[in-house]
C-alpha cells in the first residue's frame, strides 16, 4: 500500500482535510469535529498536497473555477464513471441526478447515481455539490446542505427556484 499524506485547509465553510499519496489527491473531507483531526507526523509533504492547498485557496478567493490536480479516488467502476461525469459539470452550473444517470448510460440508475454522488471522496474538486434534484431543489450533501448552498452561491449559481429541502 502506498504511503498516504494529509494536511488541513481552513476554508470559509470550515476545516477541510486533504489526503494524498505521492502523486495524487485521494480524499477531501470537511471536518466538523476538530477532535477528529489527526496529528500530522510526516517528514516531507508531497508537492501534490501543497498544490491542492494553493488551488483551494484560489477557489475560495474567487480566482479559480477549475482544478488541475491528479485525482485517484477509491471506488467501484460505476462510482468512478459517475465522478468522471461530475467533473464535466461547469463551474456555476448544475445537473440533476437524472442528467448524470443519462450520461452514464442508464436512466434507471438515478438512485445509484445519488448513492455514488454521496460516496464521492473528493468533494469540491469533484463537484458533487453541483448535482441537484430534478425539481431544482438541493438534496443530500455529505458536508451539509448549508455548505452545498454556499458553494453554489460562491460559484454564481443564483436561481430563485433553488430551495432547500
Amino acid at each position: 500500500m502506498a504511503a498516504e499524506f494529509k494536511t488541513y485547509f481552513q476554508s470559509a465553510i470550515g476545516l477541510i482535510e486533504v489526503v494524498s499519496n505521492e502523486e495524487a489527491i485521494k480524499a477531501l473531507y470537511f471536518i466538523d469535529d476538530e477532535t477528529q483531526i489527526e496529528p500530522i507526523n510526516q517528514a516531507s509533504e508531497p508537492n501534490i498536497l501543497q498544490e491542492c492547498l494553493t488551488q483551494l485557496e484560489d477557489y475560495f478567493n474567487g480566482r479559480r473555477t477549475d482544478f488541475a490536480l491528479k485525482l485517484e479516488p477509491d471506488g467501484t467502476a460505476f462510482q468512478k464513471a459517475v465522478w468522471r461525469e461530475l467533473l464535466n459539470i461547469p463551474y456555476g452550473q448544475t445537473a440533476s441526478y437524472l442528467d448524470i444517470a443519462r450520461l452514464v448510460g442508464n436512466t434507471q440508475a438515478v438512485r445509484a447515481v445519488g448513492a455514488a454522488n454521496g460516496q464521492n471522496k473528493i468533494s469540491i474538486i469533484i463537484p458533487c455539490h453541483r448535482v441537484i434534484g430534478s425539481n431544482g431543489k438541493l438534496t443530500g450533501y455529505g458536508g451539509g446542505l448549508w455548505r452545498k448552498a454556499w458553494l453554489l452561491q460562491h460559484e454564481g449559481f443564483l436561481n430563485t427556484q433553488l430551495a432547500l429541502l
